[in-house]
């Protein structure tokens, strides 16, 4: 696996689609970092060479794309800012609920986690 600033990206995948592998880098972002380097999308990630692979690191780098380490760190202390002002939508974070106004009485599995169970439990 190619290694591109300190994340894996699979070999056998276009570089278009491997891209979006790095944490803040989805499609679109890709495309443009790709066209900013000069390679070319449709070759694969094991195809690539060297000076290709530092040319889209470089791109990335100067093109101030926010990734990995300090795009979570950045979403992290907005979270920890909405729950520090006590504003609805860091309450709702910080019960683990849904925050964007989707219904709770059913579904909601991914933010609420595995059902409980409520009443008699028998042997």
């Amino acid at each position: 696996m190619a290694r591109l600033l300190g994340v894996e990206i699979p070999n056998e995948k276009r570089i278009e689609a491997s891209l979006p592998y790095i944490f803040g880098v989805g499609p679109t972002t890709a495309g443009k970092i790709l066209e900013e380097a000069g390679v070319d999308p449709n070759i694969r990630t094991g195809e690539l060479s060297d000076e290709q692979l530092g040319k889209i690191a470089n791109a990335i780098t100067s093109g101030g794309v926010m990734i990995e380490g300090d795009l979570r760190r950045e979403l992290q202390g907005h979270m920890k800012r909405l729950t520090s002002i006590n504003c609805y939508r860091g309450y709702r974070h910080r019960r683990g609920l849904p925050v964007r106004g989707q219904r709770t009485s059913t579904n909601a599995r991914t933010r609420k986690g595995k059902r409980q169970t409520v009443g008699i439990v028998r042997k």
